[in-house]
């Protein structure tokens, strides 16, 4: 009601909010770190779900929406960093908006269409007020759509088992354990709106956009800063701009490229090492995706992005595969595994071999 999507006017709208709207402070500082804490329930979410193997099947669906949420929320973020016209606000606009110009033949007039004219402008802020307040009713939609998945086949459990247990009714179980959480998280909330409001945003965003003037180094939000940090990695514009979209989509190819089918980590040593090792690797990531681009943070972040791939496309396929053999009740060696994939794939024995990628569903 007292924002105003207009380049002349938006900077002053967003001051007059903090220092002339009664509880406008408190307002917008819990949207601005809200959003933060939005993506630190995410991301544990999403990380507590890869320890214990929630991607698997019968799960596929839940997991693929809920990426998708995860997509979307990043492009409410990114629009809702803009509103305040700040330099950062301005600037990453910019930067992130450029991007799509690297795509052969569509990429300038995609990001034309983006900008509403010839660079981040009026028409820009305009475009990104109106869908930064509507892709939340898709993100709401899709949020729906996650809990039928949800529904479909249960949630998963600590195990990783499909078991019949008898079922624990929610109240007072589940409520009196949900509400100590809500408290807890809504005291580590409330020191960051009451006591460190800023610590999480960036001080040139308290400086007007000025087209003129760039900033020394141009960041963006804290969560977006691993995939940050993979674009910065590779040397190529259109290389970076596709290894940063891939290690978006790899998280949607995730409960295919697991072929094994032992789902929680609990049962697997070299699995809960290696997923430590990938969460301190994402940490590093954001942490490359801060700084300067210069030596030693250029080779950090590249090693770090070929890590994040790693575990993915090579390390999940490989370590599915041999748990899938080491089932099997005889010993093996390495030469019986060869054999066995030889013969497999011989004989076109597909579901065998990756079986979770031919799982039906029975009705």
């Amino acid at each position: 009601m007292h924002y105003t999507p207009h380049v002349d006017l938006a900077f002053i709208s967003v001051e007059h909010i903090m220092r002339d709207v009664a509880g406008g402070w408190l307002l917008r500082y819990i949207h601005a770190n809200g959003a933060s804490m939005f993506f630190v329930v995410i991301y544990i979410h999403m990380f507590r779900g890869l320890y214990y193997g929630s991607f698997t099947a019968p799960r596929q669906q839940l997991w693929i929406v809920g990426v998708a949420i995860f997509l979307l929320m990043m492009a409410t973020a990114f629009m809702g960093y803009v509103l305040p016209w700040g330099q950062m606000s301005f600037w990453g606009a910019t930067v992130i908006t450029n991007l799509f110009s690297a795509i052969p033949l569509v990429g300038d007039g995609i990001v034309y269409w983006l900008w509403g004219g010839f660079s981040v402008d009026n028409a820009t802020l305009n475009r990104f007020f109106s869908l930064h307040y509507l892709l939340p009713f898709v993100i709401a939609a899709l949020a729906f759509l996650h809990m039928i998945a949800l529904h479909q086949n249960g949630s998963n459990n600590p195990l990783g088992i499909m078991i019949g247990i008898n079922k624990i009714s929610f109240y007072p179980y589940f409520y009196l354990k949900d509400l100590v959480g809500w408290v807890g998280f809504g005291m580590f909330f409330s020191v960051f709106v009451y006591f460190a409001p800023n610590l999480l945003g960036h001080p040139d965003n308290y400086i007007e956009a000025n087209p003129m003037v760039t900033p020394a180094h141009i960041v963006p939000e804290w969560y977006f800063l691993p995939f940050y940090a993979i674009l910065r990695s590779i040397p190529n514009k259109l290389g970076g701009v596709i290894a940063m979209f891939a290690a978006i989509i790899v998280l949607f190819l995730l409960p295919y490229l697991y072929p094994g089918k032992i789902r929680s980590a609990i049962f697997r040593q070299s699995y809960r090492k290696a997923f430590w090792i990938l969460l301190v690797n994402c940490l590093i990531l954001g942490w490359i995706g801060g700084n300067v681009v210069q030596f030693p943070f250029i080779q950090i972040g590249q090693f770090a992005t070929i890590m994040y791939f790693s575990f993915f496309l090579i390390y999940l396929p490989i370590q599915g595969i041999l748990e899938n053999f080491i089932m099997y009740p005889r010993p093996f060696t390495l030469k019986d595994i060869i054999k066995n994939i030889n013969s497999l794939i011989a004989r076109q024995e597909w579901s065998k071999l990756f079986p979770i990628a031919f799982t039906k569903k029975k009705k």
